[in-house]
């Protein structure tokens, strides 16, 4: 008899126990607390379910890179360069399946 996961792995990072509230003062000063909150509450409440940290960590780990990247995005937007050629995200997605 081989034990089959119901749940998806936990990922590899584990973060600090205060990331969430680190993670969420950071946001304070920005207008992403609502979609930061919904996102966490929806991840929660999976989590309260599965008994699974994976969601949460996801959640986390896509944020902080929100939070690093934002100011490479805010310098590109702001240098003026020309977008307009780029590739929709869900486009590119719907075309691997």
């Amino acid at each position: 008899m081989s034990a089959q996961l119901d749940h998806a792995p936990v990922t590899p990072y584990a973060p600090a126990p205060g990331a969430p509230a680190e993670l969420l003062a950071q946001l304070r000063a920005d207008t992403w607390v609502p979609a930061f909150e919904r996102e966490w509450a929806a991840a929660l409440e999976e989590s309260r379910k599965t008994f699974s940290l994976g969601g949460l960590y996801e959640v986390l780990q896509e944020w902080q890179g929100l939070i690093a990247s934002a100011p490479a995005v805010d310098a590109f937007v702001a240098s003026g360069y020309d977008d307009s050629d780029f590739i929709d995200m869900a486009e590119l997605r719907g075309r691997r399946r």
